[in-house]
């Protein structure tokens, strides 16, 4: 896979979800030998008719549409290192847009393009950013606040990957731990980017104890939709083990 595209290059995605007031969703595939890996873009509505792209997407024109519809992209979360294959021409497409990711992602983040802040700039108090403890300051998370319950965004500390597509894409999945079988923490992470599982597990029981927690979105794989706070709580509990 390249470290960046320059170019506005449609890859094989879905339709975008809706799955809470002002809450988009969508998922896509990168290719890779032998099959294609998923992966997922969130688009979150952001008051004064602007919206928060997280971990961007090039999507076909009807689903650009549907997004500008929702609000004028005016964010591009780059949630960790590496998610920076399309911000560029993102950041091409929508110039005003302000790119965020967390402190310890941003030298890796700025190999690709210019970041703008490493918090919150968007005052609106319903949607928090994170800098996820335990693992260097390198992983963002979002916490989305409606009427209907609480939406948790994270990265690559967990993966959900029920279906891969194809023998490479299967290999890697097994082989990584990317949540065939059950959302867990992929090998990979654990053994490349946790440093402090005691300050990790904790995060997962803060996020395990919002009582309207919904949903668990994942940048790879399947939304959690299927009792999340167990989730959370399980996967706090491995890294004790």
């Amino acid at each position: 896979m390249p470290r960046f595209n320059d170019k506005w290059k449609v890859g094989p995605h879905g339709q975008l979800e809706k799955l809470d007031e002002g809450l988009l969703t969508v998922a896509g595939e990168i290719h890779m030998p032998l099959g294609y890996f998923p992966r997922r873009m969130t688009v979150v509505g952001l008051s004064g008719q602007r919206t928060a792209i997280w971990s961007a997407i090039p999507l076909a024109e009807p689903q650009m549409r549907e997004i500008e519809a929702l609000g004028a992209p005016s964010f591009l979360i780059v949630p960790g290192p590496g998610h920076r294959l399309d911000i560029r021409p993102w950041k091409a497409r929508y110039p005003e847009a302000k790119v965020i990711c967390v402190p310890g992602a941003r030298d890796a983040v700025e190999k690709a393009v210019k970041v703008d802040a490493t918090s919150a700039i968007w005052a609106d108090p319903s949607v928090e950013l994170e800098t996820v403890p335990g693992i260097e300051g390198k992983e963002a998370a979002l916490l989305i606040r409606r009427e209907s319950g609480i939406t948790l965004v994270i990265n690559d500390l967990l993966a959900n990957v029920r279906h891969p597509h194809g023998i490479g894409a299967h290999i890697m999945a097994r082989l990584l731990g990317f949540g065939v079988s059950q959302p867990q923490i992929p090998r990979v992470v654990r053994w490349m980017f946790v440093k402090d599982k005691k300050a990790l597990a904790t995060a997962f029981r803060k996020w395990a104890d919002e009582p309207d927690l919904k949903r668990v979105i994942v940048s790879h794989g399947d939304v959690i939709a299927d009792e999340p706070r167990k989730v959370l709580q399980r996967v706090a509990a491995d890294l004790d083990g």
